[in-house]
């Protein structure tokens, strides 16, 4: 089968959110499927790189674009009813593209992953399409409102209900729809747009993230995430000023790295804090959470999964969670997790691991085996198989439905 694949981030190397789940996805279709990638780069660096995605599929397209020309078609779409969204990801490199493949030959299937760049394939009749939603970015632009200061909530509960608007136009213009997690496909089906939708995981290496055998520090704790990320920046500003205090105040000694690529200024005044490393882009940040006791997930703000919390259990490190971040993985709180969502609970669960190695033993194996057993990539992706035979089946079935209605 022939696949056509586009999604918003160029795919490889997969090292963060926006490209891990893409990336696996592409190399399990093409072990029996001739898959075609198409995607962006925002830099000459980004698609050099881009290119070792080789061997893990038929052929990639890149349409290259610079973020000052992004942006200004971010600006342009601002009057409009049109997302923002759509111009930051709009390359008319990458449309000649696609439709250059599409009109010399015949795809099987159209995948896209995430609602961004949809707008490169709505055009498109007669080929069975999904949509990959991965998270419902709209309910993420709508969130920030209660965080961002007068007048930029304002910007952001437009972007927010322009781009829910976008979410219900888009779904019936493809065959089927998904998402991340459940709670995501719940949202999906809130909107009642008469598309068949579904959900599947994101999964974790669990073979490149695992326990090293070696020893941990009792007093270190770490967060790992990108630090130009804004809900990144948020909740770790505020788990320094309202809960680091009070694990200070009990174990003098403790320490806490805040480790993760581009910190903004305000992240980087977070190190000069007690205790507090603050350690910018790290080649592997393996090593900052294996020594940890303990791996923090404070997050105010949070869609989808959380890579880093599936990272974290799969290397055998106990995870805190906020209880909207926990959402997005398949384990239990207490069983597999420790969740929390004030200061005082934070520190109470960070010190029943820090202050008792039995506990945090059961956690950290509690933790891996459901990393194994509901979050591994082959588990994951048979659901994507069986997404995929579901949209083939129903858009046989629709051609049928057509073609007797026009004989009647």
């Amino acid at each position: 089968m022939k696949i056509l694949y586009v999604c918003h981030r160029f795919p490889f190397p997969p090292k963060r959110g926006g490209k891990i789940r893409p990336f696996n996805m592409i190399r399990h279709l093409s072990q029996k499927h001739q898959v075609t990638v198409c995607s962006l780069a925002r830099s000459q660096a980004e698609a050099e790189e881009g290119a070792g995605i080789a061997p893990h599929c038929e052929r990639f397209e890149i349409g290259k674009v610079s973020d000052p020309v992004q942006v200004l078609r971010m600006v342009a779409r601002l009057p409009t009813t049109v997302p923002s969204s759509m111009g930051f990801f709009w390359s008319p490199e990458l449309a000649d593209k696609v439709n250059a493949l599409l009109a010399a030959e015949r795809f099987d299937l159209i995948f896209v992953h995430c609602s961004s760049v949809a707008q490169y394939v709505t055009h498109v009749h007669g080929i069975p399409k999904i949509l990959d939603f991965g998270d419902m970015d709209s309910q993420k632009w709508l969130e920030y409102v209660r965080y961002k200061p007068f007048p930029l909530k304002l910007g952001y509960w437009l972007e927010g209900s322009k781009m829910e608007r976008e979410e219900r136009r888009l779904a019936p213009l493809f065959d089927l729809c998904t998402a991340t997690t459940r709670a995501e496909w719940e949202t999906l089906e809130s909107y009642a747009t008469g598309v068949a939708t579904d959900w599947f995981p994101n999964g974790v290496d669990a073979e490149f993230f695992k326990p090293d055998g070696d020893g941990y520090d009792a007093d270190t704790i770490s967060f790992i995430g990108r630090m130009d990320y804004y809900p990144n920046q948020e909740c770790m500003s505020d788990f320094c000023e309202r809960t680091w205090p009070l694990l200070r105040a009990r174990r003098p000694g403790m320490k806490l790295l805040i480790v993760g690529a581009d910190p903004s200024p305000a992240v980087q005044k977070l190190g000069e804090l007690p205790g507090v490393t603050v350690t910018g882009s790290v080649a592997d940040v393996r090593p900052y959470i294996l020594r940890s006791a303990a791996m923090v997930a404070p997050l105010n703000i949070a869609r989808g999964t959380q890579n880093k919390i599936l990272e974290a259990m799969a290397m055998g490190v106990p995870v805190v969670s906020s209880g909207v971040a926990a959402g997005g993985v398949d384990a239990l709180a207490e069983a597999h997790f420790l969740v929390a969502n004030e200061p005082a609970e934070y520190a109470q669960a960070i010190l029943r691991v820090v202050e008792n190695p039995a506990e945090r033993e059961r956690l950290a194996q509690a933790g891996r085996q459901r990393m194994l057993s509901h979050h591994a990539w082959p588990r994951s992706m048979e659901r994507l198989d069986a997404i995929v035979e579901r949209c083939l089946a129903r858009h046989r079935a629709n051609r049928i439905h057509d073609n007797r209605e026009v004989i009647q």
